[in-house]
């Protein structure tokens, strides 16, 4: 009888259970991850060393760039050493002021669009013919009003990611259930409080993922801008790549954006789950 008891008690509780199931999900998730970038690699390496190409470097020769490209000493005509650090905080700076500008912009300027029907009518034409004009095409436009600057990276920036933010917004606030809005009437809120109160909650969802589309092409945007308008920061360092014949320093620069970009719409889709944590178990799966 003790023996029973004593293998009874040494059972494991529900909560520790669970635990034991979640776990081989979570780790099985985390590994289907980094399944494709795996085998991409081990693809890439091998058609290197079986057929060796001038032109196409090995993932190991695009890792020892990389490294002197972050802690390389620094020369005053080699912008490929020890400038890594510095180009990322320059694009990393202009793609947050660019995109908070186009995030208050947006999101504001969409609810209303969305909302009152006379902004609509007025402003829903002119939004849709600058949409369709590519961003490239304001390049010009910018370097002439504000020069090889700053300004001229921010502006493309933020111009270019208002669009998709807006769009998905004005038509999450004209979809916003009606009963919502009675509700919140009937229970006294104003009807000038209705799009702040009512129609921006409701949008949240749109919200946040407009957001993610904007931040994705803000990171598009810089890689232009600083292509063209102007010096410093990735899109600078891919293009003088290119010039110099660098195609392991090309690499680079693009797996360097991508991990910047991905750990940036990452954060925003933290905050997003944060933000909807009502959703949990409402939708999705």
């Amino acid at each position: 009888m003790t023996e029973q008891i004593t293998s009874f008690t040494d059972r494991p509780s529900t909560g520790e259970r669970e635990a034991l199931i979640r776990a081989p999900v979570w780790l099985r998730k985390l590994a289907l991850r980094f399944l494709v970038p795996v085998i991409f690699l081990i693809a890439w390496q091998a058609v290197t060393a079986l057929a060796p190409t001038p032109s196409l470097p090995s993932p190991r020769e695009v890792v020892d760039s990389w490294l002197v490209w972050i802690f390389g000493p620094r020369l005053q005509l080699q912008w490929y050493s020890g400038t890594w650090i510095e180009y990322v905080l320059l694009s990393l700076r202009r793609v947050l002021a660019g995109f908070a500008i186009a995030a208050t912009a947006g999101v504001t300027f969409g609810l209303v669009l969305g909302w009152y029907a006379l902004i609509h009518d007025l402003f829903d034409g002119v939004i849709n013919f600058l949409r369709a004009i590519p961003t490239t095409a304001w390049v010009p436009f910018a370097v002439f009003f504000f020069g090889i600057h700053e300004t001229a990276a921010i502006f493309l920036i933020a111009f270019g990611s208002f669009f998709p933010i807006v769009i998905n917004v004005a038509g999450a606030a004209r979809q916003t259930p009606r009963t919502l809005v009675r509700a919140a009437l009937m229970l006294g809120t104003k009807p000038r409080n209705i799009i702040w109160r009512v129609v921006l909650r409701a949008a949240l969802p749109a919200i946040f993922t407009s957001l993610r589309l904007g931040l994705g092409l803000a990171w598009v945007l810089v890689i232009v801008s600083e292509m063209l308008a102007v010096q410093g920061g990735l899109g600078y360092a891919l293009w003088s790549a290119y010039q110099f014949n660098r195609l392991d320093l090309i690499v680079a620069a693009i797996v360097s954006v991508g991990c910047l970009g991905l750990a940036s719409d990452k954060f925003l889709e933290l905050l997003s789950m944060h933000a909807l944590k009502w959703q949990r178990g409402l939708t999705g799966r």
